[in-house]
C-alpha cells in the first residue's frame, strides 16, 4: 500500500503491516488504519503513522523500557474487540508527548495504553483507572508511579 505522509513523503509499507484499530484512537475516531514506522533503528521510540491522514501520527513506546511495574487488566471485552486471548502475543504501546521547547521532558499517558494483537493486526486503545496518570515522565524515578493492584476477574498482562 501506498500513502502520504507530511513526515516522511511517499511510502509503501506491505498490507500486512497495517494496523486496525476499529474503535479509532482517542480524539480521531474516523481514522482507523494505521502502521509502525521507526523513528530511528537505534532508538526505541517508534511512529504509529496513520495511511488515511498523512499529517497523523503518534510517537509511542513500550511502556516497560520506563515503567517496569507497569501492568494492565485486559477485560473480556477489549480482547474480543482484537480477537484475542490472554495466552496470544498481545503487546502495549503508550502514546508520547514530547514538548518542543523541552524534548527531555517527555511524558507517557499510561492511562491511554493502545492494546495490540500482531496476528490479527486489530488494535484498541483502552482507557484506564484514574490512578495511571495521562502524563507520566519517562525520565523519572523508577516506580514513580504505582498502579493499583488487579481485583476483577479479567486477566492482568505485564506491558
Amino acid at each position: 500500500m501506498k500513502f502520504s505522509s507530511t513526515r516522511f513523503g511517499a511510502l509503501e509499507v506491505s498490507d500486512r503491516a497495517i494496523l486496525t484499530f476499529p474503535s479509532g484512537i482517542l480524539g480521531f475516531p474516523d481514522w482507523s488504519r494505521y502502521v509502525i514506522l521507526d523513528h530511528d533503528t537505534d532508538a526505541p521510540f517508534k511512529w504509529l503513522h496513520c495511511v488515511e491522514e498523512s499529517s497523523l501520527a503518534f510517537v509511542v513506546l513500550d511502556p516497560v523500557l520506563f515503567h517496569a511495574n507497569y501492568r494492565v487488566e485486559i477485560p473480556d471485552e477489549v480482547l474480543a474487540e482484537v480477537k484475542g486471548t490472554v495466552a496470544d502475543a498481545l503487546t502495549l504501546a503508550v502514546i508520547l508527548t514530547i514538548p518542543s521547547e523541552d524534548p527531555g521532558r517527555i511524558t507517557a499517558n499510561l492511562r491511554g495504553p493502545l492494546l495490540m494483537n500482531p496476528s490479527t493486526r486489530l488494535c484498541k486503545q483502552m482507557v484506564l483507572s484514574d490512578e495511571y496518570p495521562t502524563r507520566y515522565p519517562i525520565f523519572s524515578m523508577p516506580g514513580a508511579c504505582q498502579p493499583a493492584r488487579a481485583e476483577s476477574q479479567s486477566e492482568a498482562i505485564p506491558a
